[in-house]
């Protein structure tokens, strides 16, 4: 894999088509091809003008309905935002610190995900991420314009050798994370579980359980496998069992 498809640019529910033509245009400048994007409001924002030398990125560029969709073969996502009046759970890496967090994070495709102009990632969005991005601006102004912050990044990964997944340790992407989450999920709801097992913990825990980062794909199919054996051997046979992915 190149360092170009290495790495995508997702930008979640953009309305401005001329800030995905500009997010394009920066992405073609540093050498990176692999742009996603979800639900956007400009129906015609593939002809953006402002995809100067670019437009092959656009045309090509992936269109998804939701985040998760965006992110299914990711196993290294950061969250861009501007950390003002956030409550962030994930450890925080500034912008400069970025070359230094991945050369000692392997990945098969990072996800770097930009929110909408007017207001941002969503705290759902942002759950969704390893670890927060942030670009160090003045505290009287700390947001950007969404495309500024795209050339940024891009110039930022410009700079890094990615390191290539290697060796005995094979981190999940996020489509086979979310697939034991769901089957989790699943067996928990067919459970008597007390109120401080409610869905809420549940998925606060798993995902702070994930974004620790240690668990690898035979940990994850480990774990699957305990939960769909458990589920098939000691559920009441009256009791309605969701339908779920294997």
């Amino acid at each position: 894999m190149t360092q170009s498809s290495a790495i995508s640019i997702i930008l979640v529910r953009p309305r401005n088509p001329q800030n995905i033509g500009a997010a394009a245009r920066a992405m073609g400048n540093f050498g990176l091809s692999d742009l996603r994007v979800v639900d956007p409001y400009a129906p015609t924002w593939r002809e953006a003008v402002s995809a100067v030398g670019a437009h092959e990125i656009l045309k090509q560029a992936a269109v998804f309905d939701d985040l998760k969709s965006a992110l299914y073969d990711a196993d290294l996502i950061f969250a861009t935002t501007a950390l003002k009046n956030r409550r962030i759970t994930q450890e925080i890496v500034a912008l400069p610190l970025l070359k230094e967090y991945l050369n000692t994070h392997e990945s098969r495709k990072t996800a770097i995900i930009f929110g909408p102009e007017k207001t941002g990632l969503s705290s759902a969005d942002i759950a969704l991420a390893h670890a927060v991005l942030n670009i160090p601006t003045s505290s009287k102004v700390p947001s950007i314009n969404l495309a500024q912050a795209v050339i940024l990044c891009c110039y930022e990964l410009s700079k890094i050798q990615l390191k290539r997944k290697g060796g005995s340790f094979k981190k999940p992407d996020f489509k086979e994370i979310e697939i034991v989450r769901g089957n989790i999920e699943n067996l928990c709801s067919l459970l008597d579980l007390p109120p401080v097992l409610n869905e809420g913990v549940r998925n606060r825990r798993f995902e702070d359980l994930v974004s620790k980062r240690f668990l690898d794909k035979e940990d994850l199919f480990f774990i699957n496998s305990l939960v769909n054996n458990y589920r098939r051997k000691y559920l009441p046979l009256g009791k309605k069992r969701n339908k779920q992915p294997q």
